[in-house]
């Protein structure tokens, strides 16, 4: 159930509840690929199917985009077309030219299309109402464009636009770093990413490496921000902060887990849940706060 990555989107204008969101995500669900579909998406159940597309708990909402994907390497429509060729070649007496060739290979995507494996992979976001937040469980941009795209079409007159706050993650880390002065409620861990500023800048990283500051102060005096830091919030939940405020390598320690643990099988989902939404919903705020609060920005329709 923990989300491991966060992509956090501010919202504008979400009056929807679970019961209407429900409605409108049912009517873009996830359809199996066709015959000759190369990939679908759509919305499918947080909880498995029989299930609502909203997964609602108080002010807390939980969708679930689903992807189909056909496999179909060019390695294989290429030997297949080229076997087609040669028997055009044998039978013809002269080898195929460039355009049948372009329409071999377009006859044979047809023709192994419908016999191509389907893989499905899903892309989760929770919706906070009373932050009016949207934080998608995506470590790539592009899986948590295809999630938004797809919501601000279900949902008309809703603005999404990514997180801002009135100080850059990466002038915050810096500071934090140069100053040897943690934010309230937060302990540095043993990973960090410094970068030169410029387009040629070098990178320095640790990786479980002690964080010695005097160390990581010369590489700042020398030009070089610090663009991802290792954290922990309140001794519960270990993170990674990057320069673009996305958050990745979530996860709760072990008083966390042990909370988790008491869960009864059947109520584990919704336990859970309750969990990493009040946790994180924390984090968040104590987070945004650190770097200085968010910075008013109108969202994009």
């Amino acid at each position: 159930m923990w989300f491991k990555n966060l992509l956090i989107y501010s919202l504008k204008s979400w009056t929807d509840t679970a019961e209407s969101l429900e409605e409108k995500l049912a009517e873009h669900a996830l359809q199996a690929c066709g015959g000759l579909e190369m990939q679908t998406q759509g919305w499918v159940a947080p909880k498995g199917e029989g299930n609502p597309f909203v997964h609602a708990q108080g002010q807390h909402l939980l969708i679930t985009l689903g992807m189909e994907k056909k496999l179909l390497p060019t390695t294989v429509v290429n030997q297949f077309a080229k076997a087609r060729a040669a028997e055009i070649e044998e039978r013809d007496g002269y080898k195929p030219g460039r355009k049948q060739l372009k329409e071999i290979k377009e006859d044979v995507l047809d023709d192994l299309l419908p016999r191509a494996f389907v893989i499905r992979s899903t892309v989760r976001a929770w919706i906070d109402t009373r932050r009016q937040f949207l934080i998608v469980d995506a470590g790539a941009a592009s899986k948590a464009d295809a999630l938004v795209s797809l919501l601000i079409k279900c949902v008309e007159g809703t603005g999404l636009s990514p997180l801002k706050t009135k100080l850059s993650p990466t002038v915050a880390m810096t500071s934090w770093m140069a100053d040897d002065d943690n934010p309230p409620q937060f302990s540095i861990d043993q990973d960090c990413e410094l970068r030169g500023r410029g387009e040629a800048g070098s990178t320095v990283r640790y990786v479980r490496h002690s964080l010695e500051v005097d160390e990581i102060r010369k590489h700042i005096e020398g030009g070089k921000d610090v663009t991802k830091l290792a954290m922990t919030w309140a001794d519960r939940v270990s993170f990674v902060l990057q320069e673009n405020l996305q958050i990745k390598r979530v996860s709760p320690l072990d008083v966390i887990r042990e909370q988790a643990s008491l869960s009864a099988p059947d109520e584990e989902f919704e336990a859970d849940f309750a969990l990493m939404t009040g946790e994180l919903g924390k984090l968040l705020d104590a987070l945004v706060d650190a770097l200085g609060g968010p910075l008013n920005a109108s969202p994009q329709q």
